[in-house]
């Protein structure tokens, strides 16, 4: 059995209905799609970011011991999973970009592909990522 994480990135969201919306309510539709989730509101998340299991491990150890981020990133393997949305922007991007000195060439692409997403995530803060631990 393979295990895996994968970073998800938002890419759009759509409003699962049968029915075309009214003109009237298309504005009360866009706000409600501007203010979070609500009932017929579906996320649609693509895979930006795969690595093995045992390499995401190696990798966040490289992020400072009892920091905030490594904490933040130990979440995969403690409950499976984790959100990062623009609350966790900064405080990723700047451990991310320090452990980059002591990071093997992989894992810098890694940590430029996390960054570029964070930084999708400061530019529209409506995008989040889901990072999840996968078994096969």
């Amino acid at each position: 059995m393979s295990e895996k994480v994968v970073f998800s990135q938002l890419s759009r969201k759509f409003i699962d209905e049968n029915d075309a919306t009214p003109t009237e309510a298309q504005q009360v539709v866009y706000y409600s799609l501007a203010i979070g989730h609500h009932l017929g509101v579906i996320d649609c998340l693509e895979a930006a970011l795969t690595c093995p299991w045992d390499d995401y491990l190696a990798w966040i150890a490289t992020l400072e011991a009892g920091s905030e981020a490594r904490r933040k990133m130990e979440g995969v393997p403690k409950y499976g999973e984790i959100v990062i949305d623009i609350n966790h922007v900064p405080m990723l991007a700047n451990a991310f970009d320090k452990a980059r000195a002591a990071q093997t060439s992989q894992q810098k692409e890694w940590s430029t592909m996390l960054l570029s997403m964070l930084h999708d995530i400061h530019q529209e803060n409506a995008i989040y990522l889901m990072v999840r631990r996968l078994r096969d």
